[in-house]
């Protein structure tokens, strides 16, 4: 219902952006994912059909009015209806992770400093009189701001000399304020996701999270993948610092949403840790991402960084601290050394095997000896991307499916028991799973013929299995999985478990060996461990060895947010952890296309699979 007039010459995925509606657009705009799906009635007023609309889109589509935001140009006045499926609407984001207990000690403490007045007998200037204070305290030589000691004898006389004082890892006076009232401090971490965001505030003096905010990253309208955004950031004008400014922005629409709710003021922030993959960290502090895209996929920096939030532009205290954790190499990111942190598998004598499950999926192997990591491509399958009717996991969302092998009749779950709109990742590989389980496709993923079902259908040449009718469906529209989308879920899969194979050879490590299979992220929360198992996402092993850890990157941002140790061990671990490059490593093509099989191309490798097919197929 919203009415926007915008110059002649534009899309209608910028005329959306204008006009604040979201679309999905998966591929930035470029008419490659085809997501941006919208129905316009009378077309005299766009652009004609372009050659990316003839290639995804159906005569049948094409019919009902369906075109691509991205591909059509405004000529004149125009009325859009944006389908459901097509509909950037807020979806499931999961806020929490698994975390360890650690000593709380916070880079960020307070004390309240009574000082001696000056006199003629004592004409001590005011910053070293504040340093005197403070060393009889048991404070080494501290340091303060220029501008925040231009300030320092007016708060002070103010103050009559009694102030509180907060400094920042005992070495740097952050704010001086009058003294004897509790006025609390706090801090925040941050998660910057490439498709979300998440924020903890939290009271530094306790260590309780006061508030848990959450949001979609607003730098999907240039695209859902890193490498459209890498590319966006690289090629267009002013590309970086605008990825940049949309961040910054959500952040503190965050933060002054969390401490709206806690009841703090934002200038008692006085400290924010932050973590994300390598493109996200470089992209938030503004450095360019060009390379990392580019062999040899170099960062700018691996160390932590220390920045102060004001060089940002994060609106919380003006000389408070943001705390950055440090890469590892490639894509392994600040992220998954915070989940190396929360997990805690640098400490343990078991062997473990961790895995972010997400666009870049990260994987480590090891345990307080040594830890091999590497970064997966595995696409955005799993978040919808790519699958004609693949959403992310927004109310509506088919999350679990159950195929009947006798009838092959569905059961599904959808996300708030809403009409479905399509099928999540968590959802789609359940499909892949009970469609091998029930003997539908086979192993290299193809429906078999001589199924008599009525799901079973071939459209435009493309073989489909229908999950929900479209009288059950909120599009009206029968929702599917197609061969086309099953391919896409093994080439996510395959590269995901040849990273894995890789890195246990590195290690000579077994399946037996295999103490613990953690799996992190949002996705991974999620999933059917029986169904990863099933189409050979994760290595056979007891499902009592499975843990679903959720958001440990954000849970690993705290942690250094309340422990100095923390900090420096996310330090040791970015030097400590090794890296290897997949698109290097003589083996990882073998192992690739072994694990385009169903469960694998080895079934010895999978000996609990082929008992549990054996038996549903015999039954």
């Amino acid at each position: 219902g919203r009415r926007v007039e915008v110059k002649r010459g534009l899309t209608l995925l910028e005329a959306a952006r204008v006009a604040g509606v979201g679309i999905r657009s998966e591929c930035g705009g470029r008419g490659a994912c085809g997501k941006c799906l919208i129905v316009v009635e009378e077309q005299k007023s766009l652009s004609p059909l372009s050659v990316s609309e003839t290639r995804l889109l159906s005569s049948d589509k094409l019919k009902a009015g369906y075109r691509l935001a991205c591909q059509s140009v405004v000529l004149g006045d125009v009325t859009v209806f944006v389908p459901p499926e097509s509909r950037l609407e807020a979806r499931r984001i999961l806020a929490e992770g698994l975390s360890r207990r650690f000593e709380l000690d916070p880079a960020v403490r307070s004390v309240r400093v009574i000082l001696p007045r000056p006199s003629l007998l004592d004409t001590t200037p005011d910053f070293e009189r504040l340093c005197n204070a403070l060393k009889e305290r048991g404070f080494r030589e501290v340091k303060m701001e220029h501008e925040l000691l231009q300030k320092l004898p007016t708060i002070l006389r103010e103050a009559d000399w009694d102030v509180e004082v907060v400094l920042w890892m005992d070495e740097e006076v952050i704010a001086v304020g009058k003294g004897g009232e509790e006025k609390g401090v706090y801090g925040a971490s941050i998660d910057i996701g490439t498709s979300k965001l998440v924020l903890h505030l939290v009271d530094l003096r306790s260590g309780e999270t006061l508030s848990v905010k959450t949001v979609e990253n607003p730098q999907t309208v240039y695209g859902e993948d890193i490498i459209s955004r890498i590319n966006y950031a690289a090629f267009e004008e002013g590309g970086l610092r605008r990825l940049q400014g949309l961040v910054i922005e959500a952040i503190n629409s965050l933060i002054e949403e969390a401490c709206r709710e806690a009841g703090v003021k934002r200038d008692r922030v006085y400290e924010v840790t932050v973590v994300g993959n390598t493109a996200m960290h470089h992209i938030f502090l503004g450095y360019p991402p060009k390379q990392l895209a580019v062999a040899p996929y170099v960062a700018v920096i691996r160390r932590s960084v220390n920045v102060k939030a004001r060089q940002l532009g994060i609106k919380v205290h003006e000389f408070a601290n943001v705390f950055v954790l440090p890469n590892i190499a490639g894509f392994v990111g600040a992220d998954a050394v915070a989940d190396v942190l929360a997990t805690g598998i640098y400490e343990s004598d078991d062997m473990s095997l961790l895995i972010d499950v997400g666009t870049n999926s990260e994987v480590f192997v090891g345990n307080k000896e040594d830890i091999i990591s590497c970064s997966t491509p595995a696409g955005s399958a799993f978040e919808g991307m790519h699958l004609e009717h693949g959403v992310k996991a927004v109310t509506g969302a088919i999350e679990k499916i159950r195929i009947d092998p006798g009838n092959y009749e569905v059961e599904y779950e959808t996300i708030d028991g809403a009409k479905p709109v399509g099928i999540c990742g968590s959802a789609i590989v359940d499909a892949v799973a009970e469609l091998f389980k029930c003997g539908l496709i086979d192993e290299r993923g193809h429906f078999r013929k001589n199924i008599n079902t009525k799901r079973l259908r071939r459209e435009n040449g493309v073989v489909k299995f229908v999950v929900a009718w479209k009288d059950e469906s909120a599009t009206g529209r029968d929702i599917t999985v197609s061969e086309r989308d099953i391919q896409e879920i093994l080439l996510a899969k395959a590269a995901i478990r040849a990273g894995i194979a890789v890195l246990m050879k590195e290690k000579k490590v077994s399946e037996e060996d295999l103490a613990h299979l953690y799996i992190a992220g949002s996705f991974g929360r999620y999933l059917n461990p029986e169904s990863a198992l099933l189409i050979g996402l994760i290595p056979d092993i007891p499902l009592d060895r499975i843990s679903f850890v959720g958001n440990t990157a954000i849970a690993g941002a705290k942690m250094c947010l309340l422990s100095r140790s923390m900090r420096k061990t996310a330090d040791e671990l970015s030097n400590r952890i090794r890296y290897v490059e997949l698109t290097a490593h003589p083996d990882f093509r073998r192992e690739f296309m072994n694990a385009l099989f169903i469960p694998h191309r080895n079934l010895s490798m999978y000996p609990t699979v082929v008992k549990r097919i054996s038996r549903v197929r015999g039954a």
